[in-house]
């Protein structure tokens, strides 16, 4: 990968970036590890979202995640500054939902904080993704290492994450929701809405059916959209109709929509959400009067 701009941009793999996006717009992606009982391997390389919807069905087989090693990080950053950036921006998934922003500032610390930039998305997905992408953007502009990552927090500022899942035990077991918050969508017929607010997966209301949690979702999306363009998201595990049929109703009800992906999650984010996950990232260009 050659790098011609002055500064490079490196992110970690719960971006989820579109297909072959990393590579032509010269992304470095460090993987996070999954492992599917005792099976382990990198995410995206290794161990796509096949084989951990697989492992998510069968009930006997542990799925567990974990950070990238500062190792890796350094690695990396180096790799870039010596293929000829003067400077690293590094955006990644919230420091609240994983210990990779860490693993990434400890490296920046090695290799040099005035050389390397550590941004935290508050988010994971295509809302870590538009970070990204809005990094590139101004890489590729030639701005500064302080530019780019300014680029980078400004979406993350602006991003908004909702999603439902069919059960919350999951987000409990791996700690990313408290055991009180997770009780309250135990009830039998109950789809749990949840949302992301300064980085942490916070409940947000409870729907009876599959039906009406999308219908939310389409609702929650189109008020934190307001009517300047924007860049949305629907990502889903398991659920591929739901999401082309959510994606047909913002097409519909949002009047600008700049860029719209619909994709599936990764192994990292899926096994923390579980099958049947379905979500929607919304990032106005511009932030809605009274947000």
């Amino acid at each position: 990968m050659s790098v011609s701009r002055p500064t490079a941009v490196v992110t970690d793999s719960t971006a989820y970036l579109p297909p072959g996006v990393a590579v032509q717009r010269g992304v470095r992606v460090v993987p996070l590890e999954v492992r599917l009982g005792a099976r382990s391997g990198r995410e995206g390389i290794d161990i796509d979202t096949a084989a951990l919807s697989a492992a998510l069905a069968d009930h006997r087989v542990d799925v567990q995640t974990s950070r990238p090693t500062p190792a890796q990080f350094a690695a990396c950053y180096r790799e870039a500054l010596d293929a000829g950036a003067r400077s690293v921006v590094s955006v990644h998934l919230s420091r609240e939902l994983s210990g990779t922003w860490e693993a990434a500032r400890i490296a920046a610390e090695e290799v040099g904080a005035d050389r390397v930039r550590v941004v935290d998305s508050r988010a994971a997905a295509m809302g870590l993704g538009y970070a990204v992408l809005a990094a590139v953007d101004a890489a590729e502009a030639g701005r500064s290492g302080a530019e780019v990552e300014a680029a980078a927090a400004d979406v993350a500022a602006r991003c908004r994450v909702f999603f439902s899942v069919d059960t919350l035990d999951r987000l409990r077991r791996g700690g990313r929701i408290g055991a009180a918050a997770a009780f309250l969508g135990t009830a039998l017929a109950v789809k749990p809405l949840l949302h992301v607010v300064q980085g942490r997966i916070v409940p947000l209301e409870k729907v009876r059916t599959t039906a009406r949690a999308a219908q939310r979702l389409v609702d929650l999306a189109v008020r934190a959209a307001g009517d300047g363009p924007v860049d949305l998201a629907v990502h889903h595990l398991g659920a591929a109709a739901r999401a082309e049929e959510v994606a047909a109703r913002l097409r519909e009800r949002v009047p600008a929509v700049a860029r719209l992906l619909v994709s599936e999650v990764g192994a990292v984010i899926g096994a923390h959400v579980g099958l049947g996950v379905l979500g929607v990232v919304v990032v106005p260009q511009r932030t809605p009067p009274g947000a």
